[in-house]
């Protein structure tokens, strides 16, 4: 397929009969897996009161085409990662795989999860209109890049992500000037 080639898949926790969970090589495929949550009562009522007369969804124009999207990815790739930090990425994924973050971990993140979480970071960072990852950029990312990729767990994604947030607690930040040199 042509670039930009992207898969969205979704998962409904109630409605698993007849559905069976995607084998860790399939799930290490994918940069991130993300909770939606469940709606507040006042998000439910603006749903409500959005869809109640029309379908808002009919009227979704394209905010970007396929050649944006292929720049921005390049532009993405450009924004810097400090050696410290990517040291600190390592060092974090490498704890994944010691059998001291939990017994039940067989096997930690892969490097394909490494690469997803720095691309995830330098993502954020461009989203918040920076050349530069910081720190709090790769700590907000660690969950969702890293936790579903924790094999050899019956442990709920909560519990994963926990996992991951005790490992962001133990391993010191670096410290120093992030700004592009």
């Amino acid at each position: 397929l042509p670039a930009p080639f992207l898969v969205i898949a979704t998962q409904n926790p109630v409605e698993t009969m007849g559905c069976f969970p995607l084998p860790e090589a399939q799930l290490d495929r994918f940069l991130m897996k993300i909770s939606m949550g469940s709606f507040s009562r006042d998000e439910e009522r603006a749903m409500i009161d959005r869809f109640i007369h029309d379908d808002p969804l009919q009227d979704v124009l394209p905010v970007a085409g396929a050649d944006d999207l292929v720049r921005l990815q390049k532009e993405c790739r450009e924004i810097f990662v400090h050696e410290d930090l990517r040291d600190y990425m390592v060092s974090l994924v490498q704890a994944t795989r010691k059998q001291s973050l939990h017994s039940s971990v067989i096997a930690g993140v892969s490097p394909r999860g490494t690469l997803a979480w720095v691309r995830a970071s330098q993502a954020r960072a461009m989203l918040e209109g920076r050349n530069f990852v910081t720190p709090e950029d790769i700590k907000a990312e660690a969950a969702s890049v890293l936790a579903h990729r924790l094999i050899g767990e019956n442990a709920v994604s909560s519990e994963k992500e926990d996992r991951i947030g005790t490992l962001l607690e133990t391993i010191p930040v670096p410290t120093e000037d992030w700004r592009a040199r």
